[in-house]
């Protein structure tokens, strides 16, 4: 029988199978999940949603003796490192119905078990149900629906488990996950508001960009891949639209792309398992880009890296040169609150590598030509999008850092992916270099822009085919896991 410290989960059954864990977790979501949403068609029809039962996300439990620790000192996820009670709460088992069971096979593998699953104490929210359902109703009618629905409980939605801050109550389980179900719904929520396209067509694999014209070039890219059946089975734009591949060679594209664009578009290169590319434009400034990491993480992609524009800070730099970040200076303070900045933020080996190679390979570079290209060093970012107007103060500092580049992104996202556990990497274009005064007109801009753009989205594509092919295993790093992890990648 179950021990004492699952909290207030219920109804608890024990299971030594990963498969037959997953199906009761897909039943208890299910269950609830059809609750909510009866209760709101009854609301809508009749006046009424009286709520038929329970409405509440699926438990999962494990608990661990210290016999069932292995030794093995090297692995990075799936193992739990001091006896003890784990839980979390689930969400969306279709969504993550493939990560979920590789979490559940290797908690199994790794420690005797059994798991536990049941239902959980936490209340699903309508929102995080039924977002497309738009109701216009009047104060008495409103007054009615928040008093039946359960809203999003902010109290118990933060991060701070991945802060290292979590202490469970007692008779409360460790966590077993990053995140609880809960925090998972609203990122969910978000992703779709902010990008313009549902969760589930992101890929594991995501660049970002600062700058519209890589979006025009990876839309031209995508749709081509598509129509020719190279690699991808789907192209998806901003509003759900979606290019396939149709019959004789034509492409057939279903949806409406939306009036406006989102503040943070995505696009995705759809691969049928999932190892596809995802590009967002976060557009410029620390913020966005703190605001859409937040919310990817919870899809737990196996890495995001930052492909944009910067300000060269050395003379030796050209236009179109690239700089490979190995260190970042954090003067954008966005992730002070979580990430304190003396926190280092180390390179992922295996992206730097990746990066050289393709950088290598899409520039036909080797050697000290590609080393006069592309230059490895420091980053710093900054949240000042004038920054040129504290010239004397920053040049001081640019210089003791031995930054080699300025932007207002890159140190944010790497941070991030530090704190939340993916892998991050940062290869940057040089766009100007305004500490030396370098002129660039109009037409000489343009110029670069169209010389550039290609090229970089290129090494950005390269790099991740290189990763992949050479196994997502060997991303997820140890340097990026604390002493007392949960469990789950």
């Amino acid at each position: 029988m179950p021990g004492t410290g699952h909290g207030n989960a219920r109804h608890l059954e024990s299971f030594d199978d990963a498969g037959a864990a997953l199906e009761r977790i897909e039943r208890i979501y299910s269950v609830a999940a059809e609750r909510v949403q009866r209760q709101l068609r009854r609301f809508l029809e009749e006046g009424a949603g009286e709520p038929e039962g329970e409405a509440c996300y699926p438990y999962l439990g494990i608990e661990v003796r210290a016999e069932d620790i292995p030794v093995e000192a090297y692995l990075s996820w799936g193992i739990v490192r001091q006896p003890g009670v784990y839980g979390t709460t689930i969400t969306r088992p279709d969504l993550f119905r493939s990560y979920l069971r590789r979490q559940l096979e290797a908690l199994l593998r790794h420690h005797r078990g059994p798991l536990l699953v049941g239902v959980s104490d936490r209340p699903v929210s309508l929102p995080f149900i039924d977002e497309d359902t738009t109701i216009d109703v009047g104060p008495e009618a409103e007054a009615r629906l928040k008093r039946l629905f359960q809203p999003p409980d902010i109290a118990h939605i933060d991060d701070a488990i991945p802060n290292g801050t979590y202490l469970p109550a007692p008779g409360h389980p460790m966590p077993l996950a990053l995140f609880t179900a809960e925090r998972v719904d609203l990122s969910l929520n978000r992703l779709r508001h902010y990008t313009g396209t549902r969760p589930d067509h992101f890929q594991s694999f995501v660049l970002f960009t600062n700058y519209e014209r890589y979006v025009a070039e990876f839309i031209a890219r995508g749709r081509a891949a598509v129509a020719r059946r190279e690699d991808f089975v789907a192209f998806v734009e901003p509003g759900d639209v979606v290019t396939r591949a149709g019959e004789d060679g034509a492409t057939v594209v279903d949806g409406e792309p939306p009036t406006h664009l989102p503040q943070m578009p995505a696009y995705h290169a759809v691969r049928e398992d999932g190892l596809g590319v995802t590009l967002v434009n976060i557009g410029v400034g620390p913020t966005n880009a703190k605001t859409l990491t937040d919310h990817l993480a919870v899809l737990r992609p196996h890495c995001w890296l930052m492909l944009g524009h910067c300000g060269g800070l050395r003379r030796s730099q050209k236009l179109g040169d690239y700089v490979l970040a190995h260190a970042y200076v954090r003067e954008d303070h966005v992730l002070d609150q979580d990430l304190p900045p003396w926190v280092p933020l180390p390179a992922i080996a295996e992206i730097q590598i990746a990066l050289e190679q393709a950088v290598g390979a899409c520039t036909g570079l080797s050697g000290q030509a590609l080393k006069k290209r592309m230059r490895t060093g420091t980053v710093a970012t900054t949240a000042n999008r004038n920054w040129e107007l504290r010239f004397h103060e920053l040049y001081t500092r640019f210089s003791q850092s031995r930054a080699v580049a300025v932007d207002m992104e890159s140190a944010t996202i790497a941070g991030n992916g530090f704190r939340l556990r993916i892998p991050y990497g940062t290869l940057l274009c040089v766009s100007d270099k305004p500490l030396h005064g370098e002129l660039k007109l109009r037409n000489m801009a343009n110029t670069f822009y169209n010389a550039s753009v290609a090229q970089h989205l290129s090494i950005g594509v390269e790099a991740v085919r290189i990763l992949r092919e050479a196994g997502v295993g060997q991303l997820h790093s140890r340097k990026l896991r604390s002493f007392d992890e949960p469990p789950f990648m």
